[in-house]
């Protein structure tokens, strides 16, 4: 669904956001909560790299324990990531 409201979000300008939700049957209410959430979802996708790049950071350093870093790399799995 993410595709069909990027897509609306491009065409807006050439097309109105009523037609164009109506040719691809999407609410438009739904085109306009996808759009004002845009930028909590930028906000989480720069908060997930900063911990992405902290948990590489933190276990790759040599002064952290092996058992440390082990328990941190497991801990992916166990959260269902």
């Amino acid at each position: 669904m993410n595709e069909t409201y990027a897509f609306i979000e491009a065409e807006k300008t050439t097309h109105g956001i009523a037609f164009l939700c109506r040719l691809l049957n999407v609410a438009r209410s739904s085109f306009y909560a996808w759009q004002a959430a845009a930028k909590v979802r930028a906000a989480r996708k720069t908060a997930d790299e900063a911990l992405a790049h902290e948990i590489t950071v933190t276990t790759s350093h040599p002064a952290t324990p092996k058992a440390f870093r082990a328990s941190t790399l497991n801990f992916g799995a166990w959260a269902g990531r």
